[in-house]
């Protein structure tokens, strides 16, 4: 698999695939073209790299963190956050590890 390989285009909803998996780790590609999550409430430690495109992160705090492609970030379990922005164009590429 090549990780910036991309569906065909326009799609509805988030592409996710489980790229690797065991009963401790589990690493996903998910693509994303504009869209917004409800609140995430994990019991696992999730750490994220935006391979391309810009999103925004809030918390329930109501913090915010944006993201640009390269960047990275460490969300602790329990940490109360969504998806608040997505580009489209380019589509977001996220790498996310959940342990």
């Amino acid at each position: 698999m090549n990780i910036y390989e991309m569906p065909g285009f326009p799609i509805s909803g988030e592409v996710i695939s489980v790229l690797e998996q065991n009963e401790r780790v589990r690493i996903e590609r998910i693509i994303s073209t504009g869209q917004q999550s409800g609140w995430y409430d994990q019991e696992e430690t999730e750490f994220v790299i935006l391979l391309e495109g810009s999103a925004q992160l809030t918390f329930e705090d109501n913090r915010t963190v944006m993201l640009e492609k390269g960047d990275t970030l460490l969300i602790p379990p329990h940490q109360k956050h969504r998806v608040a922005y997505t580009s489209a164009d380019p589509p977001c590429l996220w790498l996310c590890v959940f342990y």
